[in-house]
């Protein structure tokens, strides 16, 4: 189980986020526990791709017909990972059937090192300005893109 965890005053470790309180219900007084200590990408900075992602998802759908009839939430993961395809950032493996399956890398914190997901961060914003934004002229779309730079 992987819990991320930020150190309060008092140099008391806390879960970073509300969501992961109960999962620590499974550990219990007096056992003996070990943790591996590892400082993590800036969240700030992760969450900064993510409002990036439904920026660029929330303008791609505002003209898609027959979306309305789809999750949003599948659609959205779709969306997102297809993006990250574009910006270069997958992995190819091969198939039972010969045929090549392409598939997104994970910007999980513990798959994606600070420096590499930087350098996700800018291709995916090439990426989205290429494939999701081209020929957009409306000012306010293109401010709001330009924030993310």
């Amino acid at each position: 189980m992987q819990i991320d965890m930020v150190k309060n005053a008092g140099g008391v470790f806390v879960p970073m986020f509300e969501h992961d309180l109960p999962r620590l219900t499974k550990f219990k007084n007096g056992e003996v526990y070990t943790a591996d200590f590892k400082l993590t990408r800036n969240p700030t900075f992760h969450k900064k791709m993510f409002v990036f992602f439904k920026f660029c998802f929330q303008h791609w759908s505002a003209n898609k017909a027959g979306l309305e009839h789809m999750d949003e939430h599948s659609q959205f993961d779709r969306f997102r990972k297809d993006l990250t395809i574009l910006a270069g950032f997958y992995e190819q493996t091969i198939r039972l059937n010969g045929e090549i399956r392409i598939e997104a890398k994970s910007l999980a914190y513990a798959n994606m090192e600070a420096d590499e997901f930087e350098r996700c961060y800018n291709a995916m914003i090439n990426a989205a300005i290429k494939h999701i934004f081209a020929g957009t002229r409306d000012g306010n779309i293109l401010n709001q893109l330009q924030s993310f730079f």
